[in-house]
């Protein structure tokens, strides 16, 4: 369950290259803010107050405004601690007050956030900056590119488990490392940009190849094309061999060392492209002369049929990414703590964790409320995996408020009725619940 549920994590949508602003919410502490250009770099730092005790309301708009506009910020990301729906509602204000910025503001998850900020790796990426922006700087990232962010923390610290606890290191540790390899490998990896971290994940290279890459490429410029990583210290033919296929060098000089193909694959895509006449750059893509192109008249010895078919694929839509395209959850307006939900309510909200027996939901109460295996369809529902997963945003109705203790009743199936009281085991019963 552990490592379904870091899968889609991992996997979730990126809001891609685009400048973002990441808010690091708290109120006697103030709010951190942090500016990031499309590529990720750090543009600009700053903490606002405008919460209790200070309240200087209309001086942290004016300073996240100006930061706006300099830096041409698309995006805001908000981390969902403390203080999160009412740094939600001065980021809303912006919005309202400053259309001409087009800005769309997001909730992003801060677990593991404190963990990076806190580590060895983010004060050697974030050197003599204060622990409190890394914060910020981590949630920004995160919105870009969930899983080049999400490398840097250890799976467990990231908080979508389900009795972690009881389970072997060991085995957790080897089952959590192997999905964030095979997520690493499947998104792939641009080589003049992925970190240390995020290279490190990618097969065939160890953490300290991984510095090796990145040491070479900060002294010799951006990687032109894959054969240069053959120059890479102590990067061998059987490294090479496993991880070249992984590795994506976009607007280098061969237009296939941007795609999934493998070095190896090289010489069939030539025969392919002397076949259909032109060259490489004019066939990637291409999809109408890609179709017409027989798979069985360039299959050989090394290359079997399904391979060539894989090929094609891949020069149809080269360097696809498997994830979904990126969208955004809108929390509604005045419903900020527990106390402000109701029986009968709808919401919408983002589906944090998923568990054997349902699924949490984030509303923006800073509780997620459960949504309960035998609330989540109209027919028998065997695993919670099958209906939602981590990311997903979802339509939910809320049935049952228990304020004292923290807990949020919601159902997926919006016609059913919420609990009154007494009633509340009879109903579930009902529904087949109990």
């Amino acid at each position: 369950m552990f490592a379904a549920n870091l899968r889609d994590l991992l996997l979730a949508a990126p809001a891609g290259t685009r400048a973002t602003m990441g808010l690091d919410p708290g109120f006697r502490t103030g709010v951190k803010v942090a500016v990031v250009d499309a590529t990720g770099k750090v543009a600009a730092t700053e903490t606002v107050y405008p919460h209790v005790p200070q309240q200087k309301w209309d001086a942290a708009l004016g300073t996240l405004a100006c930061l706006a506009k300099e830096h041409q910020v698309e995006l805001i990301a908000i981390g969902n601690g403390t203080a999160s729906r009412e740094t939600d509602k001065l980021a809303g204000e912006l919005c309202d007050r400053h259309p001409e910025l087009g800005l769309t503001k997001v909730m992003v998850s801060e677990a593991g956030a404190s963990v990076y900020s806190a580590s060895a790796f983010a004060s050697q990426e974030l050197p003599g900056m204060d622990v409190s922006l890394r914060g910020a700087v981590s949630i920004a990232r995160r919105l870009q590119d969930p899983l080049a962010k999400l490398v840097k923390i250890d799976p467990k610290s990231i908080g979508v488990g389900q009795y972690q606890h009881d389970l072997s290191e060991v085995k957790l540790s080897r089952s959590l490392d192997a999905v964030v390899e095979d997520c690493v490998n499947s998104v792939g990896v641009d080589v003049n940009t992925a970190s240390a971290p995020l290279l490190g994940r990618v097969s065939g290279i160890s953490a300290s190849l991984a510095e090796n890459i990145v040491a070479h490429r900060d002294s010799n410029g951006p990687f032109r094309d894959r054969k240069a990583l053959k120059h890479v210290a102590r990067l061998g033919p059987k490294a090479y061999e496993q991880c070249a296929g992984f590795l994506r060098i976009r607007g280098g000089d061969d237009p296939l060392d941007g795609s999934s193909v493998h070095p190896e694959a090289y010489p069939v895509v030539r025969r392919m492209v002397a076949s259909a006449g032109g060259d490489v750059g004019s066939l990637i893509g291409n999809t109408a002369v890609l179709r017409l192109l027989d798979p069985a008249e360039f299959v050989n010895d090394s290359f079997g049929l399904p391979t060539v078919t894989d090929i094609l694929k891949e020069l149809e839509k080269p360097g696809r990414d498997p994830r979904p395209a990126f969208q955004t959850a809108t929390f509604k307006k005045g419903v900020e703590k527990l106390g402000d939900l109701t029986p009968g309510m709808l919401l919408e909200g983002v589906v944090t964790n998923v568990a054997a027996f349902g699924a949490f939901v984030d509303v923006g109460v800073h509780q997620d409320g459960l949504v309960h295996v035998s609330a989540m369809s109209k027919t028998f529902v065997k695993d919670p995996r099958d209906v939602v997963k981590p990311g997903d945003i979802v339509r939910v109705k809320v049935l049952d408020v228990d304020v004292p203790r923290k807990r949020i009743s919601l159902t997926l199936r919006l016609d059913d009725e919420p609990a009154r009281g007494g009633e509340r085991e009879d109903e579930r019963t009902k529904r087949g619940g109990g």
